[in-house]
């Protein structure tokens, strides 16, 4: 079996796949890969299978080393990327792009400039010990494969039952810095818990990523809060990755994929699956603004 080592490892990497659906009702979250789409395109470019295991790089920063031929490619946010042979030679390489690692190759993903997450995947998939049924790591209920330390051996599954059909593919459109993300949302089950202006204040005005923010969610600030017209307590209901949930304070809290499967708090907006993938890839200190969709 061919194997890469995690030579170093930067801010976090965990491995992730499609994760756990339908384990909601033993309180268990789905988890899964943050960026759906990231990793889904990371997995097209090297020739895997949609549910094949990828691993989600925060700010990208982890270099692997090859034992093996192995065909690898980065997605998701903007790194850049190296290969250093093993006779030392270094070639400069790209996100986005099919990487041939010959045995003692070694790939280098540098700290992300654009986005939060890079997915690093193998024709073949990292065939990791699956916990219920998925090799993803669970931050919330820490369960499934703890995420990499310098020195762990990834084994990389069967590559001979696919192979690449591209070379690389046009990396997305980057924003300039400074520039806000449009998420789309569409109202939520608890919109007509606040008050008749709540669109106009969720639309109305730029929303900063607090640093509080992780797999589980990303919270928000801005000048003006959502209001409450309803002031009871909402009794814990079941919440979906995308969901807009809005504590005491009014700022809004967007829960990406190790999010609960419960929630005390109304949710006053949904993003779309695309948003979430968006949302998957801000900063703390990024600027947000929601756009209401039908």
């Amino acid at each position: 079996m061919s194997t890469l080592t995690v030579a170093q490892v930067g801010f976090g990497v965990t491995t992730q796949d499609l994760g756990r659906p339908g384990l909601s009702d033993t309180g268990l979250g789905a988890a899964g890969a943050a960026d759906r789409g990231a990793a889904a395109l990371a997995n097209r470019l090297v020739g895997n299978r949609p549910d094949a295991a990828v691993l989600e790089a925060l700010l990208g920063s982890v270099t692997l080393r090859a034992d093996a031929h192995v065909v690898a490619a980065t997605a998701g946010a903007a790194c850049p990327v190296e290969v250093e042979r093993a006779d030392g030679s270094v070639r400069g390489a790209a996100s986005h792009e099919v990487l041939l690692l010959a045995p003692g190759d070694t790939l280098r993903i540098g700290t992300a400039t654009v986005g939060l997450r890079a997915y690093v995947a193998v024709l073949g998939g990292f065939d990791v010990e699956p916990v219920l049924g998925s090799r993803s790591w669970d931050s919330l209920a820490r369960l499934g494969p703890p995420p990499l330390t310098a020195g762990d051996v990834l084994p990389v599954g069967d590559a001979r039952v696919s192979w690449p059909v591209v070379d690389a593919v046009p990396q997305p459109e980057q924003r300039w810095p400074g520039e806000p993300v449009v998420l789309d949302v569409t109202a939520g089950p608890r919109d007509d818990w606040f008050t008749d202006d709540w669109r106009a204040i969720l639309t109305g005005q730029d929303h900063l990523v607090s640093a509080d923010s992780d797999r589980v969610g990303v919270r928000t600030t801005a000048a003006t809060p959502l209001v409450r017209a309803v002031t009871t307590e909402l009794p814990s209901e079941g919440v979906e990755t995308g969901s807009l949930q809005v504590p005491p304070e009014g700022f809004p809290v967007l829960f990406l994929a190790d999010h609960p499967v419960t929630g005390g708090y109304p949710v006053v907006a949904v993003l779309t699956p695309r948003s979430v993938d968006r949302a998957a890839q801000l900063r703390p200190g990024d600027t947000v603004r929601f756009r209401i969709v039908d």
